[in-house]
């Protein structure tokens, strides 16, 4: 694709997000962002009672504090140490896969987000739209559990592993950039999962790439800005009193919610101006599959 061409899909997606109300939405998905944050971490400290790591749970938590606002993180270890525990015979309890039912309403949410920047209609069934919320819940939140994982190991696990397999001192030197590269790359490929499989569209895999990577670093940057706002500006507790805390964690789910939908904006720009990233509806519910046109 020609430089000129990227410029002008980046100013059409300016004025999409404008245009199309992406703020907006955005703040609809904090909600059920926020409703299923909870039952997602608990779904995922179930996990982590099946791996070889008895404190990881309490590992992730500093791990999280590196994106999630100060005052929000209180709140998540004040319920965490009510609520979590990982029990290794209740990974597939009723409970349980309650908790990964209800994380995967934020997926139904984010299915329809991405229909809408797609500007395609849902036309799959009630049933095949769920089941695909939850599959998404599943497999992005263990990929996520995989990205904390290898930041949670430490620098020293790059000895240890080069120890094992015979690996040269190199990467041992390389280790503690190298898990933080492929932390992100997990968080990159989850955002690619989505855009690919959420919307009803059929796309190439690798179109979804440059979306997904705009996501995750506008992500990264609004995270590090809003704890840099929330630690030395913000004053919510005085505002909010008690409900500070929940305050400030639906602003960074905001943003989240938002970062998101940016890279699909993208993506759908991008899909306009390439012929070679044309994507096509999958589903109607009167008619054959045919051709999304954009209409700009």
């Amino acid at each position: 694709m020609k430089p000129h061409a990227i410029k002008d899909a980046l100013l059409q997606t300016y004025d999409r997000v404008d245009r199309r109300h992406t703020l907006e939405m955005a703040a609809a998905l904090a909600y059920y962002f926020m409703l299923s944050l909870f039952p997602a971490l608990m779904f995922l400290s179930a996990i982590f009672a099946y791996l070889p790591a008895p404190d990881l749970s309490d590992q992730t938590l500093p791990l999280m504090a590196n994106v999630l606002p100060p005052d929000s993180m209180g709140l998540i270890r004040r319920v965490s140490a009510e609520v979590f525990t990982p029990n290794r015979g209740t990974f597939l309890s009723v409970g349980i896969l309650g908790t990964l039912w209800t994380s995967s309403s934020a997926f139904v949410a984010t299915i329809k987000a991405l229909n809408r920047a797609y500007e395609v209609h849902e036309g799959r069934p009630f049933w095949k739209t769920r089941s695909l919320a939850v599959g998404l819940a599943f497999t992005i939140e263990l990929l996520m559990l995989v990205a904390f994982s290898v930041v949670i190991v430490g620098p020293r696990f790059g000895e240890w592993l080069a120890s094992r397999v015979h690996l040269s001192g190199l990467f041992v030197l390389l280790w503690p950039y190298l898990r933080w590269t492929i932390a992100v790359a997990f968080a990159v490929l989850a955002v690619e999962i989505l855009y690919f499989l959420a919307p009803n569209v059929k796309q190439r895999f690798r179109n979804t790439l440059p979306g997904a990577v705009v996501a995750v670093a506008f992500w990264i940057g609004l995270s590090y800005l809003l704890g840099e706002y929330f630690r030395h500006f913000a004053s919510f507790n005085k505002t909010y009193g008690t409900l500070g805390a929940a305050i400030a964690l639906m602003v960074w789910l905001y943003w989240t919610g938002f970062a998101m939908l940016a890279g699909a904006e993208l993506n759908a720009e991008l899909a306009k101006v390439s012929p070679k990233r044309k994507v096509r509806q999958k589903e109607q519910k009167c008619a054959t599959t045919t051709k999304v046109d954009f209409v700009a």
